[in-house]
């Protein structure tokens, strides 16, 4: 395990999957890190090919730093520093980063996936294993996007945000693949 400096988790897993190839490597972001403060690692990383992978939690919000909002948060959705909601005018459209890396040649395999149900959860789990086995064969950038809720920053009841990701958060980001190679490569 080694930490990163906020934003920085490409640069460092580059550096630590170059040191160390044989070794599975993923780096594990929030949206505030991974599309915010870390879109020119992100997208650089992923234009190379760098062969690790990307475990990427989109809740739409920061989370961990007091609720503000993030690249990904909603249009009309209540953060700290939007307290009336997302303006899109002001603000600009929600980033779709599973589907923007999936646009590289360097990445070889993108999804989003998300753990709010039982078999969402099992399908989340093989993507990331599906991520591995990628990675473990050399072919380039792996990308999971893991659409999750955030009950405490959204002001809710945990059932609550469960709904908020099904009536919101998934016709925006809906799951699903937007890269992979074919099967018979992986298997």
């Amino acid at each position: 395990m080694q930490e990163a400096a906020h934003g920085r988790a490409a640069a460092v897993a580059t550096g630590i999957k170059r040191m160390l190839p044989d070794k599975i490597v993923f780096s594990y972001q929030g949206d505030g890190d991974l599309a915010a403060i870390g879109t020119a690692e992100t997208i650089h990383a992923c234009n190379r090919g760098e062969n690790f992978t990307f475990i990427f939690i989109n809740n739409g919000i920061y989370g961990m730093t007091g609720g503000q909002m993030a690249p990904t948060t909603l249009e009309g959705q209540k953060t700290t520093t939007t307290p009336y909601g997302r303006e899109m005018s002001k603000t600009g459209m929600p980033m779709k980063m599973a589907e923007l890396v999936s646009h590289f040649d360097g990445v070889v395999y993108a999804e989003r996936v998300s753990c709010d149900t039982p078999a969402h959860t099992r399908k989340a789990r093989k993507a990331i294993e599906k991520a591995f086995k990628i990675q473990m064969k050399g072919m380039g950038t792996t990308f999971v996007e893991v659409a999750s809720n955030c009950p405490s920053n959204w002001k809710c009841t945990p059932e609550e945000s469960l709904e908020w990701l099904k009536e919101k958060v998934f016709p925006y980001f809906p799951l699903g693949v937007f890269k992979e190679p074919p099967k018979e490569e992986v298997e």
